[in-house]
């Protein structure tokens, strides 16, 4: 699907395109008579001048010279009107495309497994979602419409040149194969240089926003002045491939420019002995020519420059293209509604890596019953997040089988299996919006005396209606204003109004504070009350009265029980887990 780079135009790339303009046929035929009609009134014109020199200067013929005026003023309000519906057209064509563009991009991204955005910079795709597609409008608004105008107006004035004078006409057209050679020299230039170009402005979005988001961590570490070299770099990088563009153009232009001069020069030279030897031709087509050379020549140029314009939209609707045809999509060929699920989960035998050749699930056998509470506990890579992907069907496995109610997790249709799962994660992220919407998530059908009512039952009300404007509060990007232990209570009742079959909990209480701690233990007794809820437990003391615990090391389950009896097996691995952990907050508490 990728064009080649340096070539000067992708022909099935901009097929794919023009698909995209299908909905919209009738501005599209519009767009495409305007353009008629310019390259029609372009060659009027010259000629009203060629008359009204002939017909009226010359003889001093004053009705003549008004008549022939009131004519030319005609074509030019025409030449107004169609080229001002021309442009508006286009333009709007051009968004639109691009608003269906955006749209099909965004909600194929959306689809994408999260192994697809674990190997992809953020950065990149906002660039691809952004300013690459914006750029592709420059196809319709500058690029596509303008060059068939321009190539309709060239063909009407030679065809007109050849048919007042062959000779003037074949003068003209000494010149055009060397400036039709040194066009398309410079656009296979321009096209490898504005790849290079994307590629840059890519960087710099990518570097920007890691940044960006990574400030405190610049800040912490003092890598201000590093991070601040980088940038210099990469956007000097940015810098030369914009020159280089810039240089071609400089080189093109002056180069046309001379040879348009010396063709000007050469119909007066021709003409003008003609004109002295007193033969057919007359002073009008004399300046009749050296005004249809110009108009000639003129989109030429344009062609150029509008070239560069369709190019780096090429350019860009080839990057976007390359994400829709990504097939990283989960699998959602199921058809049962996974509805009122009573919670029962089998993991059978199941193995799973986000690398192929690196096993992070080797083959576990698990059982949860309905209603059940269970806490998996281990060392850091253990598996224990996993997971959660898995059951999520965030990630595809790579064997075994992983069933809820005894039927296989592939059957259910993809949308309803999350619907019934509720994930309060570690990390918690939070929409720069209101508290209200980042709980609910703009879920129809939940209402606010709904979330308040949640709220008071774990025991979060109070902390809520404490902040300005209370459920209605912007935490701003990421939950900025907010502490991480508030935010985490923000994720616990967003899972709890979500009401769910099945509950994880990525238990985070290491890094907050004490009152924090007691609120999100309250919140965790009630909201996996009566459910199915698996905890990936941090801090093995708040998984003392699980109904089962699992003990993970290196991928595999290597213990199953309760806490009173983990803890019996003198060389057990929970027990050494539990005795670290224990000796570990004993020291911090003695200091």
């Amino acid at each position: 699907m990728a064009s080649k780079k340096g070539n000067a135009f992708d022909y099935g790339l901009f097929k794919r395109l023009l698909n995209f303009t299908k909905p919209y046929k009738a501005t599209f035929i519009f767009v495409a008579f305007a353009a008629i009609m310019l390259a029609v009134v372009g060659v009027i014109r010259p000629q009203l001048l060629q008359w009204t020199i002939d017909l009226a200067i010359v003889p001093k013929d004053s009705e003549e010279l008004i008549f022939f005026i009131s004519l030319m003023l005609a074509a030019l309000i025409a030449e107004v009107v169609f080229q001002l519906s021309f442009i508006f057209f286009a333009n709007w064509l051009g968004q639109e495309v691009v608003r269906d563009l955006r749209v099909k991009l965004f909600e194929h991204m959306m689809n994408f497994k999260k192994q697809y955005f674990d190997q992809s910079a953020v950065g990149r795709l906002v660039t691809r979602a952004v300013s690459d597609i914006e750029t592709i409008a420059s196809i319709f608004s500058q690029g596509l419409f303008m060059i068939v105008s321009d190539l309709l107006k060239m063909t009407a004035i030679l065809i007109f040149m050849f048919w007042k004078s062959w000779e003037l006409t074949l003068i003209v057209l000494i010149v055009f194969p060397i400036i039709i050679y040194a066009t398309r020299l410079f656009q296979r230039k321009m096209k490898a240089t504005f790849e290079v170009v994307r590629t840059k402005v890519a960087d710099l979005n990518t570097f920007v926003q890691e940044r960006i988001t990574g400030m405190k961590i610049v800040q912490v570490f003092n890598r201000e002045s590093v991070e601040q070299e980088t940038f210099h770099q990469i956007n000097e990088e940015h810098k030369q491939a914009w020159i280089k563009t810039v240089w071609y153009n400089s080189i093109y232009f002056a180069f046309v420019e001379m040879l348009t001069s010396v063709t000007i020069g050469l119909i007066i030279w021709y003409g003008g002995l003609r004109l002295i030897s007193n033969e057919v031709l007359s002073l009008g087509i004399i300046i009749m020519f050296i005004e249809l050379a110009q108009q000639l020549f003129r989109p030429l140029r344009q062609i150029a420059d509008k070239f560069n314009s369709l190019q780096m939209g090429m350019v860009a609707a080839n990057r976007v293209f390359e994400i829709l045809d990504t097939d990283s999509s989960i699998e959602d060929n199921g058809k049962i509604e996974a509805k009122n699920l009573k919670g029962n989960i089998h993991f059978s035998k199941v193995r799973f890596g986000y690398k192929t050749d690196e096993e992070v699930i080797k083959g576990i056998d698990l059982k949860i019953n309905a209603g059940e509470t269970i806490a998996i506990v281990g060392a850091t890579g253990a598996g224990k997040s996993t997971i959660i992907n898995l059951l999520g069907r965030f990630y595809e496995i790579n064997d075994g089988n992983i069933f809820v109610d005894n039927v296989d997790l592939k059957k259910y249709d993809l949308n309803s299996l999350r619907n019934s799962i509720a994930v309060v994660l570690q990390d918690v992220f939070l929409f720069a919006d209101t508290i209200m919407n980042n709980i609910t998530l703009n879920k129809e059908g939940i209402s606010e005396e709904e979330v308040m009512n949640a709220a008071k039952e774990i025991g979060v009300h109070q902390f809520i209606a404490s902040l300005p404007n209370g459920y209605h509060y912007n935490v701003k990007e990421r939950g900025a204003m907010l502490s991480s232990g508030q935010r985490q209570l923000i994720s616990f009742l967003r899972a709890y109004v979500s009401q769910p079959s099945i509950l994880v909990l990525d238990e985070a209480t290491s890094s907050i504070d004490t009152y924090s701690e007691q609120l999100i233990q309250k919140a965790t007794e009630k909201i996996t009350a009566g459910r199915t809820s698996i905890i990936i437990a941090h801090r093995l003391a708040t998984i003392k009265n699980a109904d089962k615990i699992v003990v993970m090391e290196d991928g595999r389950i290597v213990e199953t029980g309760q806490h009173h009896e983990l803890i019996k097996k003198t060389t057990g691995s929970y027990k050494k887990l539990y005795e670290a952990q224990f000796k570990k907050e004993s020291l911090a508490e003695n200091h």
